[in-house]
């Protein structure tokens, strides 16, 4: 359900919270555009080069080289990547609060620069991996050290503190320069977020491919060297574009807001709510309409005797505004979908742990050469980008035609479909690993590994889908000073799917005192762990559904008149009703 908003304040452009380069409000046609989000696009693309090409492959080198258990490369692997999007809440809180979008992404992408240059030189010390394999004692190999280890944890964390300080604000920055009150630029933002996702799939694509076969036949040095120097590149591209972008400037720490509104209401818990919400502070200059949802918060807004005073109406620690009240109210019904997101990305990192694995006990040979297991994911890719283009040129057409909505499909049945797909995704990977398994044990063959197609083609299929459905739900449906945070929530959805998968692992390890994942596939059940996830995916998907059927989308502004005719009428009933309510108001006030 789409609201329409009463409450509707000018655009950041049109108030002056949009500025160039040199602080002054913004020319659009001199700012912004596609040429602007495109030079955005490349340090997003060149972070993904950098990250897709670590950790798609990574857990070849920590088993293959340095010799460590499967379940624990796989938890390094998932735990790296985890912290990366988990630390995409500082990087938009950061943004957000002190040094805007632009600032934040340039500092955050020398970061990680730093850190993939460290992998590099990790990985290309000889004194930082052990000896290799005794080949006359069958499975002898000495695992690597904690000092080996030492300057590889080091430029993994530093890595993934760049990165996710990228991730949670360069999105938000490239929907930027677009003006969502004009037409024209509010339809080139519907199709940002899918080029977007389109454009990084291409940067993932060339690093499981060039990256992944560079590191297994020439050396991992030059495939993290190339990585780096990516990473320089696109801070480069990021600083020449500066004249070209409309900045938007940081509203304040929304963490703060958010506190203060909770501490406010558990303060003000014993108070009586007021016979009219018309009493509420700052009621009838909210740029958010007031909502009756969590009624609890609004005491934070509640004029007591202490906030009687004028002077202290405008202090936020003794009372807040119902603006306030109501964005921390948007934030917190995100958090129903946000929890049920997170177990797409448990089964989605199984794809750069054990499916990888998986590869290294087939058949990778075509012809006289032999496919690096990494590259294997290249299918994962080249499913997300042909489904992403299906998307946005049949799917989003089609159903714009049915549904009469701008959207065509919404991002909570975008999530929908993806949750779906994830759990046919894991059916296929068991039904294809007990395949594996019996062939290998029962007749001592290695079966073709492009039986991992379906897996790989079904969940890439499922990120098309859920990956742009939760970007989009998540920027479109905070409030607008919290984009940069609402990022890093959407982000955090990752880190905690990941942080999931390790958990899973421990637990499955403990519970079947490692019988089902052995560094040896072929001795353990990886099949039954696949089961496993889809079952919890089934469960998780009824609560999604309950959750998407109770939630009610953001109020959307009004974007002009030619556009919004046919609601013209509704927004000019709530105006007319909310100034009857202010005069009733004001003659209370009077008597």
């Amino acid at each position: 359900m789409v609201l329409v908003d009463n409450h509707a304040g000018k655009d950041g452009a049109e108030d002056g919270n949009l500025v160039d380069f040199r602080g002054n409000p913004v020319d659009k046609s001199r700012t912004g555009g596609w040429l602007a989000a495109g030079l955005i696009l490349g340090t997003e693309l060149s972070e993904r080069v950098c990250v897709m090409g670590i950790s798609m492959n990574l857990v070849t080198y920590l088993v293959g080289d340095l010799h460590l258990p499967s379940s624990k490369s796989a938890n390094i692997v998932t735990n790296f990547m985890g912290t990366l999007n988990l630390l995409g809440l500082l990087g938009g809180f950061l943004a957000d609060a002190k040094l805007g979008r632009y600032l934040t992404v340039g500092i955050f992408a020398s970061i990680a620069a730093v850190g993939v240059t460290l992998l590099t030189l990790a990985t290309s010390i000889p004194g930082m991996k052990p000896p290799e394999c005794n080949p006359r004692k069958s499975g002898h190999c000495i695992e690597a050290s904690g000092q080996q280890l030492a300057l590889l944890y080091t430029a993994l964390y530093i890595l993934a503190l760049g990165g996710g300080g990228i991730k949670s604000n360069v999105s938000g920055f490239g929907s930027d320069q677009f003006d969502s009150s004009d037409p024209k630029e509010n339809k080139s933002m519907i199709y940002f977020f899918n080029r977007f996702y389109f454009c990084i799939s291409l940067g993932s694509l060339f690093a499981v491919t060039v990256l992944v076969y560079l590191q297994d036949n020439v050396g991992r040095g030059w495939g993290y060297g190339i990585s780096a120097g990516t990473m320089v590149l696109g801070v480069a591209v990021l600083i020449g574009g500066t004249t070209l972008y409309r900045f938007k400037k940081p509203q304040g720490s929304p963490l703060t807001i958010i506190w203060r509104v909770l501490l406010l209401a558990w303060r003000k818990r014993k108070l009586s709510y007021p016979s009219d919400t018309g009493f509420l502070n700052e009621y009838h200059n909210a740029k958010v309409p007031h909502t009756h949802m969590l009624r609890c918060l609004d005491k934070a807004a509640i004029l007591d005797d202490s906030a009687a005073a004028n002077e202290n109406s405008k202090n936020r620690w003794i009372v807040s505004t119902v603006t306030e009240v109501e964005e921390v109210k948007m934030v917190l019904k995100l958090i129903p979908i946000w929890s049920t997101c997170i177990l797409f990305w448990t089964v989605y990192s199984q794809m750069n742990t054990f499916t990888i694995e998986q590869a290294t006990f087939m058949n990778r040979n075509v012809g006289n050469f032999a496919v690096p297991a990494g590259s294997l994911s290249v299918f994962l890719f080249i499913s997300i980008l042909l489904f992403t283009s299906i998307n946005e040129r049949v799917t989003v057409r089609i159903a714009r035609k049915i549904t009469h909505n701008s959207q065509g499909i919404t991002s909570l049945q975008r999530v929908g479909i993806g949750l779906l797909l994830s759990i046919v995704g894991m059916v296929a990977s068991a039904l294809v690993e007990k395949r594996r398994r019996e062939h290998a044990i029962h007749h001592n063959f290695k079966i073709s590994a492009f039986w991992l197609v379906p897996q790989f083609f079904i969940v890439g299929a499922g990120e098309a889908f859920a990956y742009v459905g939760q970007l989009e739900f998540f920027i479109r449906e905070a409030p607008e000073g919290m984009k940069s945070m609402s990022t890093g929530l959407f982000l955090s959805t990752l880190s905690m799917g990941y942080f999931v998968s390790s958990l899973l692992v421990f637990v499955v390890q403990k519970a079947t005192k490692g019988r089902w994942l052995k560094s040896n596939l072929n001795k353990g059940k990886l099949d039954l762990f696949y089961w496993l996830l889809a079952v919890l995916g089934v469960i998780n998907f009824l609560i999604f559904i309950a959750f998407s059927m109770k939630h009610q989308y953001k109020v959307q502004k009004l974007s002009s008149i030619e556009d919004s005719a046919e609601e013209l009428g509704s927004w000019k009933d709530l105006t007319l009703d909310n100034k009857e309510k202010k005069l009733e108001a004001d003659e209370k006030v009077e008597a």
